[in-house]
């Protein structure tokens, strides 16, 4: 009975130190920084090391090396709108942001392939996976920074630095966004009121959930205004006045459909047309 139980003893106390775990700090804990920028935003997912007394650039991160740019898993930066990085394009979407520190300039690589943990070796790296490389010259900070970081300065309306930071290094990359064109474009479609497509949907709805025909008359005419006319939208203001009694005006407007979609090769309107044309005609 004693010998069991100390069996018993000895397995439940094998299991739970199978099973116990012990957490500590991570080495590099990661992290996340999302920056607004332009009419979008800027996201940086990467691991932070610290130097803890080591010399970081030459020795712990060879110069004239790809680096990882940080700890762990790739560094990884998320555009939500087209940039610029130093001039170049770079397409909205996520990279892995590599670099090779020199002197007297650094190598900023943008790549596609995100899922490399670390720097690719130099036999899986691929020139069409490079979206953009630029050359940026680092300078010296007069404070030490104990711990990598990657973060933004500088914001403007269409631009920010991104910058890296560790020992006394910086490294700050411009990037620029188009706002303007998209801010002129939006200030443009309020002035001017709603689109011709905005007008002709509001005025097919009250057609057809049969609401104020009068205002739905009105809208339509303001589509073919702005937009110029259209069989189909014609064809929807023809059925408007019908549904007014207007039936004579329906029957132009009926007609003038027919003479565009005709001209467009279009043979389903001069049908739908003829047939309404005949039943307004035994009406007005």
């Amino acid at each position: 009975m004693k010998k069991l139980f100390y069996l018993t003893a000895l397995f439940v106390s094998f299991g739970f130190l199978s099973n116990a775990q012990i957490k500590t700090p991570a080495a590099s804990p990661t992290s996340k920084v999302s920056q607004e920028f332009g009419l979008g935003k800027v996201e940086v997912e990467y691991s932070r090391p610290s130097a803890k007394g080591r010399k970081i650039f030459g020795d712990l991160v060879p110069l004239g090396e790809l680096w990882r740019t940080g700890a762990n898993a790739s560094t990884k930066v998320t555009f939500t709108d087209d940039v610029k990085v130093a001039g170049k394009d770079l397409p909205k979407g996520t990279y892995a942001l590599y670099t090779i520190p020199s002197s007297p300039q650094w190598t900023v690589i943008f790549y596609k392939n995100t899922t490399f943990w670390g720097a690719p070796e130099a036999k899986d790296y691929k020139e069409e996976d490079v979206a953009a490389s630029v050359m940026i010259a680092p300078s010296m900070l007069r404070e030490p920074v104990e711990t990598f970081t990657i973060g933004f300065n500088n914001l403007r309306n269409s631009s920010l630095d991104m910058e890296i930071t560790w020992e006394n290094t910086k490294v700050s990359i411009p990037v620029t966004t188009d706002v303007d064109s998209k801010v002129m474009a939006d200030i443009k479609s309020v002035m001017d009121g709603p689109s011709a497509n905005a007008y002709y949907a509001a005025g097919r709805y009250y057609y057809e959930e049969k609401k104020d025909m009068k205002q739905a008359l009105d809208w339509i005419n303001q589509s073919l205004t702005k937009g110029g006319d259209k069989f189909w939208i014609l064809r929807m203001k023809a059925n408007i006045q019908a549904d007014m009694g207007n039936y004579k005006e329906a029957i132009a407007t009926a007609e003038k459909s027919t003479e565009l979609a005709k001209k467009e090769g279009n043979e389903d309107y001069p049908r739908m047309n003829d047939k309404s044309i005949m039943e307004w005609s035994k009406k007005k």
